[in-house]
């Protein structure tokens, strides 16, 4: 088994792609097991969880990719309505739920209670499955040097 502490800094684009497929509470962990595609077994004890698309490893005959598996999402277009982000945003934070946000959409876990504010608001969307990655300020992720010198802890 190959010990992991962070992602490949230049993996070799040229290398043949074997993927570890990992559900998105998986990838998210700083410390777990997973095998690979060719049966190969890696430990993670990361420093910072991996993303989407990381080489985490790199051989002279492959690189191994994690690939996060798609989920049911709610999809919420900004074409119609972009000002409207912040808000809808803010709504489902405030359920205490996690959001994705992309150029042309908001992201959200497809949960009855997300459907029910949407509805209620009066806000379209549609079920998808799709890769589900939420904000860096999710969870408390925003690392204290960015929050400017008068923050204190």
């Amino acid at each position: 088994m190959h010990l992991i502490g962070a992602a490949v800094a230049q993996p070799d684009p040229a290398l043949p792609e074997v993927a570890l497929k990992v559900e998105r509470f998986t990838a998210v962990k700083r410390l777990w097991r997973g095998t690979a595609e060719d049966g190969t077994e890696f430990g993670f004890e990361l420093s910072a969880p991996l993303k989407h698309g990381d080489t985490f490893w790199q051989s002279a005959a492959a690189r191994y990719v994690l690939q996060q598996q798609p989920e049911a999402v709610i999809e919420i277009s900004l074409e119609v309505a972009p000002s409207a982000a912040a808000g809808i945003g803010w709504a489902i934070g405030n359920l205490h739920l996690e959001l994705a946000a992309e150029p042309a959409r908001l992201l959200a876990p497809d949960e009855p209670a997300v459907r029910q504010l949407l509805e209620r608001l009066k806000v379209p969307f549609k079920p998808v499955t799709a890769i589900f990655r939420p904000g860096r300020f999710a969870r408390g992720n925003l690392p204290t040097h960015e929050l400017g010198p008068s923050h204190k802890h």
